[in-house]
């Protein structure tokens, strides 16, 4: 049974599954802190709430990435993986703080996309700065 979970393809397997599942908690939990509702906005055609929700993912399907990378085991995977998660969610906030003048998910919810693509960009450039740091 030792050489079953040391197989490439059962590793690879697991590492996905994993991190699929967060991925849909983290989103859950994004999902959780904005005031607008994610999906029903994307199915409404809402481009700016598209375009953060990816930036989103993409930020954590990032920071796994690194973390399978550099992570010998499942759980220290999602371990760092979860805590990535944690720092780009508390980047999120800062940004939401540093802009007094722009009430963040207003205008993501309003669909304005200079806000939403700024807001992709440092979703997406936090998680190689987190990446990096796994």
């Amino acid at each position: 049974m030792t050489g079953f979970w040391t197989n490439t393809y059962v590793e690879t397997a697991a590492n996905y599954s994993v991190a699929i599942l967060c991925i849909l908690v983290f989103l859950v939990v994004f999902e959780l802190v904005t005031s607008y509702k994610n999906w029903d906005e994307i199915k409404k055609g809402n481009l700016s709430v598209a375009m953060a929700t990816g930036g989103k993912m993409f930020g954590i399907a990032n920071i796994f990435r690194y973390s399978i990378a550099h992570n010998d085991s499942v759980l220290e995977m999602m371990a760092w993986g979860s805590f990535g998660f944690v720092m780009l969610l508390i980047g999120y906030f800062i940004f939401e703080f540093l802009t007094p003048t722009i009430d963040v998910d207003k205008e993501i919810g309003k669909d304005n996309r200079a806000v939403a693509f700024i807001s992709l960009i440092i979703s997406v450039g936090l998680s190689y700065i987190i990446g990096a740091s796994i």
